[in-house]
């Protein structure tokens, strides 16, 4: 059975992108457009690894977003994605099995998806 990952992001371009790679990869893939979207599909499936924008509109960030759902399900893998690399050192990110800044190309995205997911 394939490791079911979300993707939360709110840019549309960049949510389609990553859920592409993910789903030519090999992985089942569900897509969310802010936090709230993201804890209602959570709520519903069991994802093996949520990938999560740190910048969203609503009504809370991404780094709010781990907080939650790593109180719902401790043992889901967390991956957090921004263009922005001075989130590395706020201690909110550290609710994250890995941090990693956007970029076009999602090798390092993947390469981690695939260590944190086959642990």
């Amino acid at each position: 059975m394939p490791k079911r990952i979300l993707v939360v992001e709110d840019e549309p371009n960049m949510r389609l992108l990553i859920a592409e790679e993910l789903m030519d990869a090999g992985y089942e893939v569900d897509e969310a457009e802010n936090a709230d979207e993201a804890l209602k599909k959570f709520g519903e499936k069991q994802y093996d690894l949520v990938t999560i924008d740190i910048e969203m509109p609503g009504s809370m960030n991404g780094l709010e977003l781990a907080g939650k759902l790593r109180e719902i399900r401790r043992e889901t893998k967390l991956v957090l994605l921004t263009a922005y690399s001075h989130y590395k050192s706020d201690m909110a990110s550290w609710a994250a099995d890995a941090y990693i800044v956007k970029s076009a190309d999602l090798t390092e995205l993947k390469e981690v998806i695939s260590r944190l997911i086959n642990m």
